[in-house]
């Protein structure tokens, strides 16, 4: 793990945090997963129970609320992974299922408990199952 200064990462023995880069001023609660090769921005909040595995790359200035869980396998167990970007000022509500291959706006906010299948423009707001 490769991380900025200024970093809070609570908890870090109750976590799973692999080869992942952490920006600046970033808060991780536990527990989360961070998989390989994930890259987190600045000014970052997680919330405990995340899962983002390898292929996620977060902007700066992100927040993910707690039990979000990306997804990096479309027809799991492809081993053919996809990637996903969550962009600057993104915020990410509590329990929400984010498919890989997609990408999500600058600035865009995603409701709790949505479900996200598809590209979300910048400075959008989507909700539900599947999320709109």
């Amino acid at each position: 793990m490769k991380q900025g200064t200024n970093c809070k990462i609570y908890h870090p023995e109750k976590s799973v945090i692999l080869d992942c880069q952490i920006g600046n001023d970033c808060t991780i609660h536990a527990p989360v997963w961070l998989g390989n090769g994930v890259t987190i921005g600045n000014n970052c909040k997680i919330q405990g129970f995340s899962f983002i595995p390898e292929g996620v790359t977060i902007g700066d200035d992100v927040f993910i609320g707690p039990h979000v869980c990306f997804t990096n396998d479309k027809y799991p167990p492809s081993k053919v992974l996809d990637t996903t970007f969550v962009g600057n000022g993104a915020s990410i509500g509590a329990g929400s299922t984010i498919i890989c291959g997609i990408e999500i706006g600058n600035g865009a906010t995603i409701g709790a408990g949505s479900v996200v299948t598809k590209d979300v423009p910048s400075n959008t707001l989507v909700m539900g199952n599947p999320a709109r």
